[in-house]
């Protein structure tokens, strides 16, 4: 895991300021991981650990060690295709049928004991700290925080609604309008069932869920592409909300979806911006649509042109 480093420039907004002050500058740290780095001394001036009171001076190196920390789970060979990766997140392309991490129901063959094998053959090591999840039967757009202060500044933009989440589902039905907005509150009825629906919005476990639902292509009456944009993320809120409008997702199953020609739901991550959690940039991480929903597509299609 490398470590977070700053060259001091000796220029004037850096002239006669702390350590703390430089790296505050910086650095986008969150209180959690600051709090961490003074009291496990996590700071380097030269190479010498340092207080944050010191001044430093033009070409002195501050560097700021990331406690060594790791995931145990099991590697398994599970493929993993990154879409982004740098030193402080992995962006990867999920494929469907797989658990993101492990779960009483599904200990293992998830993404996690996958990653455990790509940090083995890329000569990496670090915790696994899932920024996002997806649905087994979900496929598309997973973020991997490598170290906690990405997985907090990520989360903390998912809680603030400054992140673009996007899917893409083929749907039943003739999806009318072209662009609208389901708001309906979702909950968990039944404690020992995982399906989720529609609740009045003083049921005691309702939870406000936005989808916002753009139309990208009708195949006449009986299919529609759509694109989903996500204002909330609670669990299933696509799938129930497609559902409850009367569109359901194909091979949703659980929601009442038709299995005939895929038998998962045809709904994937298709797009995921947000701010780099360290640089503050602008990320766009894009996913191309799987080929089993694109095969849907195309018998969908060739249904289409037979009728």
């Amino acid at each position: 895991m490398s470590n977070y480093t700053h060259i001091v420039t000796g220029e004037e907004q850096e002239e006669n300021l702390t350590i703390n002050q430089i790296l505050r500058r910086n650095f986008k740290f969150s209180s959690r991981f600051k709090t961490k780095i003074k009291y496990q001394k996590l700071v380097d001036l030269n190479g010498v650990q340092s207080p944050g009171f010191l001044r430093p001076v033009k070409g002195d190196v501050i560097t700021v060690r990331l406690p060594e920390e790791t995931s145990d789970f099991p590697p398994e060979d599970i493929p993993i295709t990154p879409l982004y990766e740098d030193e402080d997140i992995l962006i990867i392309d999920k494929q469907p049928g797989i658990t993101v991490h492990p779960t009483k129901g599904h200990p293992d063959h998830t993404l996690a004991n996958g990653i455990m094998k790509y940090m083995a053959d890329t000569n990496q090591s670090f915790k696994i700290r899932f920024a996002n999840r997806l649905d087994m039967d979900t496929s598309g757009i997973v973020i991997v925080a490598k170290n906690a202060n990405s997985q907090n500044d990520i989360s903390h933009q998912m809680r603030n609604q400054t992140t673009t989440k996007k899917y893409r589902a083929v749907v039943s039905g003739c999806v009318e309008p072209e662009e609208f907005t389901i708001h309906l509150p979702i909950g968990r009825p039944d404690l020992e069932s995982i399906q989720r629906c529609v609740l009045d919005i003083d049921a005691e476990d309702a939870k406000d869920a936005i989808t916002d639902v753009r139309v990208l292509k009708h195949y006449g009456t009986a299919y529609t592409l759509v694109e989903l944009t996500l204002r909330t993320g609670r669990t299933h809120q696509i799938r129930v909300h497609l559902s409850h409008i009367g569109h359901p997702i194909l091979g949703d199953e659980l929601y009442g979806g038709d299995t005939r020609l895929i038998q998962r739901q045809a709904l994937h991550s298709c797009e995921l911006r947000f701010n780099h959690p360290m640089t503050g940039e602008p990320l766009d991480i894009r996913s191309e649509l799987p080929e089993d929903i694109r095969k849907c597509i195309r018998a969908i299609e060739a249904e289409t042109k037979e009728i």
